[in-house]
C-alpha cells in the first residue's frame, strides 16, 4: 500500500532537537538506501517529477517530498490530510502546528508553503532519519520548523495547555501504529494541547472488518464531541487495507467543504459523520492504556 504514514519508534530515549541547512539531492544521484533507527531508509527519485522523492522504510512507503513544489502531496492520505490543513483556518493565515510523526516531513512543508510564518513542532524519534531528510532534502530557510528526537506521547505530554491549532498524528512503528499512541488517555492529552477551535487529526491503517479503525473512532468519541473518518470506498467496506484519517474537534467539523474535496480527488474517497459514523462504529469499544494494541500487521504483498 503506497502511502503508509510513519513516525516514532515506541522507545523513549533522550530527545535532540534539528535543523536543516541548503542544498538538496538531485536525481543524478540516484536512490540512496542507508540504516537508519527504524529500519533501512530509501530515497527513490520519483520518475515524473524531476525533484520529487519517496522515502521508503524497510520497503514500505512512508511520504513523497518535491523539492520543487512542497505544496505537492503525492499520497491520497496526506492530500486528505491536506485538506484539513486547508479547511482548518481561512486561507494564508499561519497555524502553530503539532506534528506526531515526523518521516520526510512532507504535511510540515506543505503547512509552511501554504501558510507562511506558521510555528511547527515535529516529534520524530527516529533521530538518524531525521539526519538523513536534514541532509538530502532539506527544508527552505525561514521555514518555522522545529524537530524533536522524541518519543510522540513524551512531546505531547510536555505540550502547553491550549497552545497548536492543529494537532497531525502520524506515528507508526515499521507499519504499525504503537498502542501507546492510540488510547482515550492519549487522545485526552491531544484535546489538552489543542487552542479552542483547535483540530485533532490522526492517520491510521486497517483492513477486513476494520476492528482497529472502529476502536480508535470510539476512542476519540470519548473525548471529543465532533468526528468525522475519510476513506477510500473499498478501505471503508473492508475489502482493501488501506489508511483511514481521523478529524476531532469540540466544534463541528466544516464536513460538507471536506466532503467535496475528497470527492474531487484523483483518488476517490468518501466522509463518514454523524449517523452513518455512529453505525460504523457500533459495539466497538474505546482502547485505554490498560487495553490498547497496536494496529494491525499489514497484509503480505500489500506494499507491492
Amino acid at each position: 500500500m503506497a502511502g503508509m504514514g510513519r513516525s516514532s519508534r515506541t522507545a523513549r530515549g533522550s530527545e535532540t532537537e534539528t535543523t536543516t541547512g541548503p542544498g538538496g539531492r538531485t536525481h543524478a544521484q540516484g536512490p540512496l538506501i542507508r540504516p537508519v533507527g527504524s529500519g533501512l531508509a530509501e530515497l527513490r527519485p520519483d520518475r515524473d517529477r524531476p525533484a520529487a522523492w519517496t522515502l521508503l522504510i524497510d520497503g514500505a512507503p512512508q511520504s513523497l517530498v518535491d523539492l520543487a513544489d512542497p505544496t505537492h502531496l503525492g499520497f491520497e492520505y496526506q492530500r486528505r490530510l491536506g485538506h484539513l490543513i486547508d479547511l482548518a483556518a481561512p486561507p494564508g493565515r499561519p497555524l502553530t502546528v503539532l506534528h506526531l510523526g515526523g518521516g520526510a516531513l512532507t504535511l510540515a512543508r506543505y503547512v509552511a508553503a501554504t501558510r507562511p510564518r506558521s510555528r511547527q513542532q515535529v516529534a520524530e524519534i527516529d533521530t538518524e532519519l531525521t539526519e538523513l531528510v536534514r541532509a538530502e532534502l532539506p527544508l527552505e530557510r525561514g521555514w518555522q520548523i522545529k524537530v524533536r528526537g522524541a518519543d510522540a506521547r513524551s512531546v505531547l505530554e510536555r505540550t502547553p495547555e491550549g497552545s497548536v491549532d492543529l494537532v497531525i498524528t502520524d506515528v507508526f512503528s515499521g507499519a504499525r501504529t504503537p498502542a501507546h499512541c492510540t488510547s482515550v488517555e492519549f487522545a485526552a492529552l491531544a484535546a489538552r494541547a489543542l487552542a479552542p477551535g483547535g483540530w485533532y487529526t490522526a492517520n491510521i491503517a486497517d483492513g477486513a472488518a476494520l476492528p482497529f479503525a472502529r476502536s480508535q473512532v470510539a476512542t476519540l468519541a470519548e473525548v471529543f464531541p465532533e468526528l468525522c473518518l475519510t476513506a477510500d470506498p473499498a478501505v471503508l467496506r473492508g475489502k482493501r487495507f488501506g489508511n483511514l484519517i481521523l478529524a476531532a474537534a469540540h466544534t463541528p467539523l466544516p464536513i460538507a467543504e471536506l466532503s467535496r474535496r475528497v470527492a474531487s480527488d484523483a483518488a476517490h474517497g468518501r466522509v463518514e459523520h454523524g449517523r452513518s459514523l455512529a453505525d460504523f462504529t457500533a459495539g466497538a469499544t474505546p482502547a485505554t492504556d490498560a487495553t490498547a494494541a497496536p494496529s494491525p500487521v499489514p497484509p503480505p504483498g500489500v506494499f507491492r
